[in-house]
């Protein structure tokens, strides 16, 4: 009787890989499979949407999507275990065709915050019932501007009632930000708590500077393990230096430090005036400049040059990839991990970004020099960059659910992804091609590997 035993209590012994049975949803991708980092695993949860961008789950698991030139659309999920989960029931929470891109969370979940190109709206909300409760109310005024028109929304969690908006340019270079009270390229706070209730909004240029002089910073997140406050910035197109061409590789994208909700630094990071330097391999009169110093426009104004850049306005904590458009960042909840989305460039001859990197922390700071290249590294990303954009996911918004599994939207695929660190799901919702998923916990190589041991195993149990 033991011998017949040991050979299933062997199976047992097997990683959850090979037995995990099927996982109903059969959801695919039409273009190249992503490619995914060992030890995760990622699935395709649902998709059809018109430009999927911010997302937030709320208290009773339900993931809220703002859905831009729809709505917000509330989805509720069958969640199988692992990355097998899959859309049970869609509904729209809230027709509005002006909502764009921020969605936030009040924080009891009571009420729901989204944003139009003018305006911050709120809703009383039932995350039970899936309903929210009489008509909106504006809580911030008067954003409308041309050119960068999302306005990211961030509830502080570690000061509850504090609500920061970020808000872009008007344009590439827009010289108007050199004064602050453009309120462009800007984040501000606004304490929601203390607004009546026959308020008609807080003009955004009365807000509590957080940070100006970012051309557009569009992901802006709160670290839970120190309450600081980090964005990550779209720099310049087209840029000259000396009346050299440098774009291709020039200026660096930006991981900026702002402070906590409580006491924000409320500095000037540059723009329009000062950039940072990415690559320093043909960058004109480049003197000690390295990655991640601040160099001056050739047509600064105010006697602006590099050494003022660098002395007078505050250089980002780390440079990224230029053109790379990251459009979210989000911690873990311990703070060791910040995962950001590089939506994908458009002005470089060659593509770059087009993924979810994750960049390392450690007290509150990241872990790489500020002169690194290399912080950020790949966690989900497309193999083929020559296709992209036309055949790429060009991820967006990211959350966390309570498993600690992060989700992002693809805008321009319409598709909503889950990835999870280990588990037991290996289906990745894939183009049909198990070989290219790219996106097994375990290798196939490691896998056969297991099966001949338990084989010799049981062979050995049932020979002796």
């Amino acid at each position: 009787m033991v011998k017949r035993t040991l050979p299933f209590l062997a199976l047992a012994g097997l990683p959850s890989v090979v037995l995990a049975a099927d996982c109903a949803n059969t959801l695919t991708v039409d273009y190249p499979t992503p490619a995914v980092a060992d030890g995760w695993a990622f699935r395709l949860v649902a998709n059809g949407f018109t430009r999927p961008r911010g997302l937030i789950f709320d208290n009773d698991g339900g993931l809220l999507v703002v859905d831009s030139g729809v709505g917000l659309i509330h989805l509720t999920l069958k969640d199988d275990g692992g990355t097998c989960l899959s859309v049970s029931e869609k509904t729209t929470l809230i027709g509005n065709r002006n909502l764009n891109h921020g969605v936030a969370l009040s924080a009891d979940g009571t009420a729901i915050y989204v944003s139009t190109s003018d305006k911050v709206l709120s809703w009383g909300y039932n995350s039970t019932s899936v309903k929210v409760s009489g008509t909106s109310r504006t809580l911030v005024k008067d954003m409308a501007s041309g050119g960068h028109t999302t306005r990211t929304l961030l509830a502080s969690q570690k000061q509850p009632g504090i609500l920061l908006v970020s808000r872009g340019s008007d344009g590439n270079m827009d010289m108007g930000t050199l004064q602050i009270d453009s309120g462009r390229s800007q984040i501000r706070s606004f304490n929601i708590s203390l607004l009546g209730e026959n308020s008609d909004g807080i003009e955004y240029t009365d807000g509590d500077v957080v940070g100006w002089g970012l051309r557009n910073s569009v992901g802006v997140a709160e670290d839970p393990s120190t309450g600081g406050i980090w964005s990550v910035e779209n720099s310049v197109d087209q840029l000259q230096r000396q009346g050299e061409d440098i774009h291709n590789d020039n200026p660096g994208e930006e991981l900026n430090y702002h402070g906590t909700a409580e006491k924000p630094d409320g500095r000037n990071y540059g723009y329009p005036s000062c950039f940072t330097v990415w690559r320093t391999d043909d960058f004109p009169n480049i003197g000690s400049l390295k990655t991640g110093n601040s160099f001056a426009v050739d047509d600064a104004e105010n006697s602006v040059n590099d050494t003022t850049c660098n002395t007078d306005f505050i250089s980002p904590r780390l440079a990224l990839p230029p053109h790379t458009a990251p459009l979210d960042i989000k911690f873990t909840d311990d703070g060791s991990t910040a995962y950001v989305s590089f939506h994908g460039s458009w002005n470089r001859d060659e593509p770059a970004g087009y993924r979810v990197a994750s960049i390392a922390f450690k007290d509150g700071q990241p872990t790489a020099a500020n002169d690194s290249q290399d912080a950020a590294v790949d966690l989900l990303t497309n193999p083929d960059l020559s296709r992209c954009p036309g055949s790429c996911f060009r991820p967006v918004g990211l959350a966390f659910d309570s498993k600690k599994r992060l989700w992002l939207t693809s805008d321009s695929t319409g598709e909503i992804f889950v990835l999870e660190h280990g588990g037991n799901s290996t289906n990745t919702g894939s183009s049909g091609n198990d070989d290219s998923a790219g996106s097994r916990y375990w290798p196939r190589s490691s896998v056969d590997g297991v099966m001949a041991v338990v084989l010799v195993v049981i062979a050995v149990i049932y020979l002796s």
